[in-house]
């Protein structure tokens, strides 16, 4: 590469015009996007611009032509956009259909929360009454197993006695045999 070409020439400077400071250029007017605007917001039913953001070319913009607006008018003279953008934006949002939503979702939910309560009252109603029947069948079978041993003891005290009347007294046993005869099997 030839010399010349990594020469470097000196760096320009070109001025340039800040909004705010005291060398404020009068003659270019150009609103800094920070400051207060002083519009108002079209009324019902008017023509005006409907849009969100305001149009610069529109008569009712008024931007400051002399400094900061702000130092101009003394502060909070105009509206704030972010006010001006969130009333438009609450205005072309409709609550009804949400709030109707969030009265059914609070519907919805308490008619749950009320199935929920009710199925753990039925739940602990059929813990109870299981508990119930449990104990119901042990003592059951407490009682089945009590009278198996009495119905033991019976056939065995029976058996005994009926042996006992056989070899005491065979001619008066075989007698009652013949005129009431036992089932078969015995």
């Amino acid at each position: 590469m030839p010399a010349t070409m990594l020469a470097r020439s000196p760096p320009t400077t070109v001025p340039l015009s800040v909004p705010g400071k005291a060398t404020h250029n009068p003659s270019f007017s150009h609103p800094s996007p920070y400051t207060r605007v002083g519009i108002s917001p079209p009324q019902p039913g008017s023509s005006a611009n409907t849009s969100a953001v305001p149009s610069l070319t529109s008569g009712s913009y008024a931007g400051s032509t002399g400094g900061d607006s702000e130092s101009s008018n003394g502060g909070a003279s105009g509206i704030d956009l972010v006010e001006l953008m969130n009333d438009r934006l609450s205005n072309a949002v409709d609550p009804l259909p949400l709030d109707r939503s969030l009265a059914r979702q609070a519907q919805t939910s308490g008619a749950l929360n009320a199935k929920q309560k009710e199925l753990q009252e039925l739940q602990a109603l059929a813990q109870r009454r299981l508990k119930g029947a449990r104990s119901n069948f042990s003592e059951g079978m407490k009682a089945a197993k009590e009278v198996r041993k009495d119905l033991e003891w019976t056939q065995k005290h029976v058996s005994a006695l009926k042996t006992k009347a056989e070899r005491r007294h065979p001619a008066e046993y075989q007698k009652a045999r013949q005129r009431h005869p036992s089932p078969n099997g015995y």
